[in-house]
């Protein structure tokens, strides 16, 4: 059986990458489970999917606590502990991550048991399509998938867009899946999980606390601060000092998580380590002060 898990952020479309590969692994004559696992974050937040695919009947249910193959469509995720990109890897596991740096830096980075690959960035690629390209480079690993049928499935799940946006997600997926080819076969399928020798765990019964202990953290004051949801951005606001007119009001009263504040001087600072990214205050600003930088091109600024 093969387990394969996908990370990465809402609107980058993983949940379409694992109905994608669910279906051409349908296709290539697999049974197969293919789900999403998200909550009620909006976009930019942690979400991850996973796709199951046997020869014989599936009995596993519920999410893949040891992948074969983990595809991580944003290395920032590796970032955030808490999103439990890496939870369960081990030395069989294929890590495919999908980045524009080379993978001795990330092998560095990361010190994995297992095999650690690289999906580079593609020419024209964007954010909406990151999704088409790791279901091809997924495709490309796995030796029951060829580009024909992954070029099938990607026309049934995305036959409700314009032809337009299907030819470049076919287009985006064929090169990841040819990027990849070298590594055809590398994941390789795992025995069934057997319920044989399954032993009842011990239940430890604790005594009740009271109420202000065992309350959850939720009701505490200003716990939110502590969550650096900042991580979640794939593109930053710039505000360009030479084209703010000081109309603080827009870009302050817009933003939905109240991150912007103003200064003595009336000119807008934005708080980094709580802006989500969902660039409000740029289509907000009359003035175009506000642009969109991508994360990664940020970091390289701030390092020069």
């Amino acid at each position: 059986m093969y387990r394969i898990r996908f990370h990465g952020r809402g609107g980058q479309g993983l949940k379409r990458a694992g109905r994608i590969l669910g279906t051409a692994l349908f296709r290539a004559g697999l049974e197969v489970q293919d789900a999403p696992r998200y909550g009620a974050e909006r976009r930019g937040a942690p979400i991850f999917a996973y796709v199951r695919a046997s020869r014989s009947p599936i009995h596993e249910r519920g999410v893949i606590s040891c992948p074969d193959l983990l595809i991580i469509a944003d290395p920032h995720l590796l970032a955030m502990p808490d999103s439990g990109v890496l939870a369960g890897a081990t030395t069989r596991t294929v890590v495919l991550l999908h980045t524009g740096e080379p993978v001795s830096l990330w092998r560095e980075r990361l010190d994995l048991p297992g095999p650690l690959l690289i999906l580079p960035r593609l020419p024209g690629e964007e954010e909406r399509f990151r999704g088409a390209v790791c279901a091809g480079g997924a495709a490309a690993l796995l030796t029951e998938l060829d580009e024909g049928l992954l070029a099938r499935a990607i026309s049934e799940e995305l036959a409700h867009l314009s032809a337009e946006l299907i030819m470049t997600s076919l287009g985006l997926a064929r090169a990841a899946h040819a990027a990849l080819a070298g590594e055809r076969g590398i994941v390789r399928q795992e025995e069934p999980i057997s319920a044989a020798g399954y032993k009842t765990p011990a239940w430890l019964t604790l005594a009740c606390e009271e109420a202000a202990v065992s309350a959850p953290a939720i009701h505490a004051a200003a716990t939110s601060e502590l969550s650096q949801t900042g991580l979640w951005r794939g593109k930053r606001p710039v505000i360009d000092p030479g084209r703010c007119r000081g109309c603080w009001w827009l870009c302050a009263t817009f933003c939905p998580e109240r991150v912007i504040a103003v200064d003595a001087n009336r000119r807008p600072r934005i708080d980094y380590g709580h802006c989500k990214g969902c660039l409000i205050c740029l289509r907000q600003c009359p003035h175009h002060a506000i642009s969109a930088v991508p994360e990664e091109e940020a970091a390289r600024e701030e390092k020069a």
